[in-house]
């Protein structure tokens, strides 16, 4: 019998290393990305108060197209750069989430960069 590999659990592993390294603090908090198959989520936390500043997803009411391409992603990143701009946030840490940093999740990151946030 032929057996896959659980590659949530793979990227659950890598998450967990990358974490280890990565904190996001008051002056500088983490930008936090997930994917799934339909939607893309990104969040800026500061790791040491356990809080969400702000959050952009492709599931709220104001986001009509659909949730799982790269177009998506990159507006999605931009909107969350506009929303941290709000919030005074200047400079994030960028945490992959454990996924690879192409399509998607790079797509994010260059919304993100392209609204003003710097990583």
């Amino acid at each position: 019998m032929v057996s896959r590999k659980d590659s949530n659990k793979a990227r659950l592993a890598r998450h967990k290393r990358v974490r280890a390294v990565i904190s996001g603090t008051p002056d500088r908090p983490r930008l936090c990305v997930f994917r799934s198959e339909k939607h893309i989520y990104a969040q800026v936390i500061d790791d040491v108060a356990g809080k969400t500043l702000v959050s952009a997803s492709t599931v709220e009411k104001d986001f009509t197209e659909y949730g799982g391409n790269k177009d998506a992603a990159k507006k999605i990143g931009l909107l969350i750069a506009e929303r941290a701009k709000g919030a005074g946030i200047e400079t994030v840490v960028f945490d992959r989430g454990g996924y690879i940093y192409h399509g998607r999740v790079a797509a994010l990151a260059e919304g993100a960069r392209e609204g003003g946030l710097k990583f």
